[in-house]
Formats: C-alpha cells, sequence, structure tokens
C-alpha cells in the first residue's frame, strides 16, 4: 500500500507539473473558420426565408427559456437598392415579427412570423390617428415568463410621428400562438412620449415589474406593470421619464436595454444614439433600482440634457475587412451559467442595407461597469491566460463617438458611406510588453498604459478573430473618457 501510494503522490505531482508548464505557454493564433459569411445577398429574400438564421435582424430581443435561445426582431427584410421596387413586392403580406432560436447563438433556425397579421386591438387605435403612415410592420419586440405564461410585447407606430402603441400577447409556449391581452401604452402626437421600444425587468428586492420604453420623442420612461395581467399597473399611466440627451428634440436616444446583475447588485440602462444606418452606437448607465436615477460613466444622472457615457459600441473596421456600422438597438441576456451577452444587428459597410446578428460577450469591471467583446461570438471555450499569452502585437480600436450632419438623411447607400468613412473607428498596432501592460490580476485582468493614460481593469480573454478567420487573444476596457478600448492578437 505505502508503494501505491508514493507512486500516485509522484503521479500526481507530474501531472500538475504538467498542467502548470502547459499553463506558462503563450496562447497560439489557430486557424478557424468563420460560422457563417457577412453578407447575404444570395438568401435575403422572401423565398430564402429557410437560411435567414442570422441574417435579416433588426432590433433584436433574446433570452434564454430551457435550454434554447429564443430572439425576436422587427419585420425587416434586405434587399438590393437596384430592386427596391420589386423587392418591396417579396415583402409578406401577412406575417409580423421574425422568430428565431438557437441551442449556441452560433446557429440559428428562422421559425418564421409571430402573428398572421397586426393585432386587431393595435391596429384600432394607430391607424384612425395616423392613417397611412401606419407602417405595415410591427418594431421591436420584447418578452418575458410569468409563471407558466410567456408574455410578449409589441409595438405599431408611424413613421416621424408619436402616435404608437405598445400591446401585449400571451402565450404557453415561446414559439406561440399567442393572443391578444391588450395596449399597455398609447401616445400620440399630444403626448410627450412615443410608445415603442419596450423591454421588461423585476426588482430583484420586491418583485414589481417595470417595463422601460421610449424613442427618440420625449427621452426613456419607466412604467411600473401589473404582475397579474403584465399591463399598466394603474390605467392610463404613462410612466415618467428616467433618461434622454442633450439636443433631444433633434438627436435620437431610443431602444432602451435593461439588465441586472446580481453580482454588483445594479441595474444597467442600455440606450442608441445615432442614424440606424450609419453611426448608431450603444451606451450604458448604472443605477441601484430599476426606476432610476441612472447615472453616466462620469456620475450625471442620465434625465438630465447630456450625452452618457460610456461607448460601448459604434462603427469600426479592423484590418481585413470593410468594417461595420449601424452597430445598436441592443438585446442584453445570461446564458443562466453566470455568463452575460449583448446582441445587437451590424450593418457591413460594404453593404449596410443587410442586417446581421452580432452577439458579444460582456463582462464587468470591479467598479461595475460592463464591458464588450471586440468581436462576435463563436463558441469561445474558457481558456487560462498569463503574461506571457498576453504579451504580443494587437490591433487596437478605441470606440469613440461620431457624429454625421444632423440634416445628413440615414440611408443605407454609397452617400451615407462617403460621409461615414472618415468616422469609423479604425484600428491601429500596438505591442504589448512588460513596458505598456502592468498589474496583472487572475492571469486576465491589467492596466494598460495607452496613449497617454492608464486604463484599468482590463479584461482579456480567448475569442474569434472574424476578420481573419482565427482564435487568439482579445481585450476590451473602458478608458478615463467613457470610449470602449478593444484588442486583437495578431502574433
Amino acid at each position: 500500500m505505502k508503494a501505491t501510494a508514493n507512486l500516485l503522490i509522484s503521479a500526481l505531482a507530474v501531472s500538475a507539473l504538467a498542467v502548470q508548464s502547459c499553463q506558462k505557454q503563450p496562447y497560439q493564433i489557430m486557424d478557424s473558420p468563420n460560422p457563417w459569411a457577412d453578407e447575404y445577398a444570395e438568401y435575403g429574400t422572401i423565398d430564402k426565408m429557410e437560411h435567414w438564421g442570422p441574417y435579416n435582424v433588426h432590433d433584436p430581443y433574446i433570452r434564454k427559456f430551457g435550454d434554447t435561445y429564443y430572439a425576436y426582431s422587427t419585420d425587416a427584410i434586405w434587399w438590393a437598392p437596384a430592386d427596391t421596387a420589386a423587392s418591396a413586392s417579396n415583402m409578406p403580406k401577412e406575417g409580423k415579427l421574425h422568430m428565431r432560436k438557437s441551442k449556441n447563438l452560433i446557429d440559428w433556425e428562422f421559425m418564421g412570423w409571430a402573428f398572421d397579421s397586426i393585432p386587431s386591438q393595435a391596429w384600432d387605435y394607430v391607424y384612425p390617428i395616423s392613417g397611412k403612415n401606419t407602417s405595415p410592420g410591427l418594431w421591436a419586440p420584447a418578452i418575458y415568463k410569468e409563471g407558466d405564461v410567456y408574455r410578449m410585447y409589441y409595438c405599431l407606430s408611424t413613421f416621424g410621428s408619436r402616435v404608437s402603441t405598445i400591446g401585449l400577447v400571451e402565450s404557453a409556449s415561446p414559439e406561440g400562438p399567442w393572443q391578444q391581452k391588450g395596449l399597455v401604452v398609447k401616445t400620440s402626437d399630444s403626448t410627450a412620449m412615443n410608445a415603442i421600444d419596450p423591454t421588461i425587468i423585476e426588482d430583484a428586492d420586491n418583485g414589481k415589474l417595470w417595463m422601460i420604453y421610449g424613442s427618440f420623442f420625449g427621452g426613456i420612461y419607466a412604467l411600473e406593470l401589473s404582475r397579474e395581467t403584465g399591463l399598466a399597473k394603474n390605467e392610463g399611466d404613462l410612466g415618467r421619464m428616467i433618461a434622454h440627451r442633450s439636443n433631444w428634440q433633434v438627436e435620437n436616444m431610443e431602444a432602451p436595454e435593461i439588465i441586472y446583475n446580481p453580482d454588483t447588485k445594479k441595474y444597467y440602462l442600455f440606450t442608441s444614439y445615432g442614424p440606424l444606418f450609419t453611426t448608431y452606437n450603444v451606451r450604458v448607465c448604472m443605477a441601484d433600482h430599476p426606476e432610476g436615477p441612472y447615472t453616466d460613466y462620469m456620475g450625471i444622472d442620465a434625465a438630465s440634457e447630456v450625452n452618457t457615457y460610456p461607448i460601448l459600441t459604434a462603427p469600426y473596421r479592423f484590418q481585413n475587412h470593410r468594417g461595420w456600422q449601424g452597430m445598436a438597438h441592443c438585446t442584453c441576456f445570461t446564458d443562466g451559467e453566470g455568463r452575460f451577452f449583448l446582441a445587437s444587428q451590424g450593418r457591413p459597410q460594404s453593404n449596410p442595407g443587410m442586417m446581421d446578428l452580432c452577439v458579444r460577450r460582456m463582462f464587468f469591471r470591479a467598479d461595475g461597469w460592463p464591458m464588450l467583446s471586440p468581436e462576435r461570438y463563436a463558441g469561445d471555450v474558457e481558456t487560462p491566460l498569463g503574461k506571457d499569452a498576453v504579451y504580443g502585437q494587437y490591433e487596437v480600436i478605441r470606440i469613440k463617438d461620431h457624429f454625421l450632419p444632423q440634416n445628413h438623411e440615414d440611408r443605407a447607400d454609397g452617400q451615407a458611406n462617403a460621409l461615414l468613412e472618415d468616422e469609423v473607428n479604425k484600428s491601429v498596432l500596438l505591442e504589448l510588453s512588460g513596458d505598456n501592460v502592468s498589474d496583472f490580476a487572475n492571469g486576465d485582468v491589467f492596466t494598460l498604459t495607452y496613449d497617454g493614460q492608464k486604463i484599468s481593469d482590463v479584461k482579456a480573454f480567448v475569442g474569434h478573430d472574424w476578420e481573419n478567420q482565427k482564435t487568439t487573444v482579445l481585450f476590451t476596457g473602458i478608458d478615463n473618457q467613457g470610449f470602449a478600448i478593444w484588442g486583437k492578437k495578431i502574433k
């Protein structure tokens, strides 16, 4: 027994040394093909819907039920600009709100539409007021589960006005069929707010249910809902304003999304700024309660007339790719195992009429602020890192805010791209070494000295390099001005 024990101890010691040695080795950049292409001209039209998967995704809302992720999104389909009239005839005459599902956040199945037509309760309110200006499709859905019932919120609106409503439907399944339950919020040109873009959050302390909504006109609002009905707790209540930007009457702040992190015990309000085809970008504020008050990176109340920081996404371009724009209207969610994600539409600059579903890992700094991966998620595996793995040559991007002229028409064509060309955040080369990297913690969190400032709590991890089709080391952080710092190791 003694000899056997000694052999076992020796074997364990050798095994431990092998693991130690393995962990000290620099991470190797490895070839890894992209799971799908960025452009989808051959699959974009209505007759190819079985191939849509991550394509034609606009205003996504994702939640995980059981072992499956469900994505719901606005009625939107790409068509070639030269074939606008012909492609318009391919738009479905019936069928509202896209539905998709996935087991891994990579392979998506398009399931069709939530409804055969616009729910009558919404149509009967909006159409008599707006007439021919009513949208032919539904916008920006949201979903949550109350007991055994799935509640979906949808928006019917008009172009360029506050004539809008947020309606509620319910089902015993996240795949439907859906039954109308009423209208939660109704707005018009006589109200301050616009009833679109809902998101739902439960107060972790008292169980109260809140809808956060609003877009462009009047800012973002918090409305308490009834747990029993899913409608407004007090009939006719429109909620109270919790956020809007400077110059809010002519510049948009829209697409609120809210999540709670039980580790930081904070609520996070994500909003989008800018034209959706071009400089669309995501920002975030924090609060102790779902109804606010929310403060930004500089400690400023989001309800005051300011532009909030930090900026988490914006148009960007790494080498070997034309770049991405329209990177906003986000949804945030967890995998049920403690990992957070953010997803949004993304428009390839080479063809900005296209809308790809872009899912990214989300990490949190020690002070609670969220940071996003510089690259889309592709099934990354948690991998131990250290100095040797992190050191090397990187492409680095600072995600700043940029503004096109206010009178610029937001459009997916060459004119918009020409104006955007100088506004895209482009990568530069940077060598990471002991000269600019310090304060390593847990082998993957460090302080980066960049452009004259020390950026703390930078997170390194292994992820997918979509531009070069590799698996490599990525990092993300937020600088002192509230701009995201993204990096990917290229050698």
